[in-house]
């Protein structure tokens, strides 16, 4: 397939099973963060690196995430049924089916601020080097996880508890990764763990670069209640708005005397009248205290 364009891939196939019920209905990509869904903000933020086509791979809830994709201008979402094709299978899969130009991977439940132009345009550059590295991971420095171990050369030694060397500066992957079409190609066809195949070119004498300039920046995970709110918070931030004020889905009926402060109102939550409703997130069936 004759094709310029940079791909990025939306990793929006989770069960969300920390997020139910909230997720009993839309999955966790779709799961309004303030004014837009996660895999509406990565894809914005997708687009502002220029010329790229959008895809996502979807399978809990998969229609709703085709339609959405359909609504965003997604060039495709690929459904992955029976089963999940894991991290690996979905990259090889768009490989497989001609689609050129290198491909960039983000995931769809996480909140972020990277400038993932500046990310590409440097994985790119190293690239084209003479044994440059074909593949490229963007770290944060989160110390609750912290496993990958990243060498004096900026190249992934190992990842604590899987494979490769415990030594060297500490780091989490951030989800966020860029792949060379010659990377793309080297991915074993029914390849499910993606940390299976860094562990190969790492054998290879390829080992991947981690790009440890963004360390600091804006991450959240918000696969969880606390991850959710962080996420609201920061959206809030991001917007110019109050991270204290209630954020209330449209079509949320709230009955007189309601006071709502730090909190998120899903469609479907049961609201009493003259209740307070502080550091919480609620919906149909739930009540999270956070």
């Amino acid at each position: 397939m004759e094709n310029n364009s940079l791909n990025v891939l939306i990793l929006a196939a989770g069960l969300g099973t920390r997020l139910r019920p909230l997720t009993n209905d839309v999955p966790k990509p779709l799961v309004p963060v303030v004014d837009a869904s996660i895999l509406d903000l990565q894809a914005q933020k997708a687009r502002a690196i220029g010329n790229i086509r959008l895809h996502a791979n979807a399978h809990y809830l998969a229609d709703q995430v085709v339609a959405a994709g359909g609504t965003l201008g997604f060039e495709k979402v690929w459904v992955e049924l029976p089963d999940i094709l894991g991290t690996a299978g979905p990259l090889k899969r768009i490989y497989n089916e001609g689609y050129r130009g290198g491909l960039l991977i983000m995931n769809g439940d996480a909140y972020c601020n990277f400038d993932l132009k500046a990310f590409v345009e440097n994985a790119q550059a190293l690239a084209a080097q003479p044994n440059g590295p074909q593949v490229a991971l963007l770290a944060v420095d989160f110390p609750k996880v912290n496993t990958f171990r990243v060498g004096v050369d900026g190249r992934l030694a190992g990842v604590v508890g899987r494979f490769g060397s415990e030594e060297g500066q500490p780091a989490t992957f951030s989800g966020v990764s860029w792949y060379s079409d010659e990377a793309l190609s080297r991915i074993r066809d029914g390849e499910f763990d993606i940390r299976e195949f860094w562990k190969q070119e790492i054998a290879a004498g390829r080992a991947p670069f981690v790009d440890m300039t963004q360390l600091h920046a804006t991450w959240i995970d918000m696969g969880s209640p606390e991850g959710l709110m962080n996420a609201v918070e920061a959206r809030l931030k991001e917007l110019g708005r109050d991270v204290n004020e209630a954020v209330v889905e449209d079509g949320v009926q709230v009955p007189a005397g309601v006071t709502i402060k730090h909190s998120v109102i899903y469609d479907g939550a049961e609201i009493l009248p003259g209740e307070t409703i502080e550091n919480e997130i609620r919906g149909r069936g739930f009540k999270w205290k956070v």
